[in-house]
């Protein structure tokens, strides 16, 4: 019989179950289920589906970069939901798209799939020198 001032002794192999000896859980959703992609992978794939779509009809816009950042830096009252610089001796031409003022913006996912295109399409033409229009002839029309 074990005296109450003796100390036990510390296992130090990892568990293996859990309390109850059912074993360790594994996860929700496998990763190829649309359940286990972040809203920031979500957003990411929306941003790429719309540069794919332009690209079709512009080619080169493979030399412009496109990212998505979480949010502006600040600026004065306005909050942007995109950004485009153009390409300089160092760097590529580039295009950002800001996920939390677009996620803000939008009600539903197909209302934030249309934002997040007609965002890439405003910033394109701002970087070609072009209408919205005239880069994409559906842009303003869903």
């Amino acid at each position: 019989m074990d005296s109450p001032g003796a100390a036990r002794p510390t296992d130090p192999r990892p568990r293996r179950r859990d309390r109850h000896g059912r074993g360790m859980r594994g996860p929700v959703a496998p990763p190829q289920v649309p359940l286990s992609a972040t809203r920031a992978d979500t957003f990411r794939d929306l941003v790429q589906d719309s540069v794919e779509r332009l690209e079709r009809r512009w080619p080169q816009l493979a030399e412009v970069d496109f990212m998505v950042l979480e949010v502006p830096a600040p600026q004065d009252d306005s909050v942007p939901l995109g950004s485009s610089a153009p390409a300089t001796r160092d760097r590529h031409a580039r295009v950002v798209v800001y996920r939390r003022p677009v996620e803000l913006r939008a009600k539903s996912r197909d209302e934030r799939a249309l934002l997040v295109h007609e965002v890439v399409v405003e910033q394109v033409a701002e970087l070609l020198g072009l209408a919205p229009e005239s880069v994409d002839p559906r842009y303003g029309q869903d």
